[in-house]
């Protein structure tokens, strides 16, 4: 997957992942940022779970997003707090 590829996922799971929260985002870097952090998380998680993981564009993203969520949940956890709309 190209770099062009893995913005792309990483926005739209970062957005996703986001507005899933609810929370106003982190910007568009920001949501690129946490929604490729995602992918990788996800991907691991699929893996340790021994779930297949969708193949394409859209298992991609789907990962990611999955991924992003859990990693929204971390940082709340760290910071205490939820970050205001």
């Amino acid at each position: 997957m190209g770099i062009l590829a893995w913005i792309v996922v990483g926005l739209v799971a970062g957005v996703l992942a986001s507005l899933v929260m609810g929370g106003a985002g982190y910007g568009i870097v920001g949501d690129i940022v946490v929604g490729i952090i995602g992918a990788f998380i996800g991907g691991w998680l699929f893996n340790a779970v021994g779930i297949a993981t969708p193949f394409g564009i859209g298992g991609t993203i789907f990962v990611a997003f999955i991924g992003a969520v859990v990693l929204l949940i971390i940082l709340r956890l760290i910071h205490g707090s939820v970050r205001p709309a």
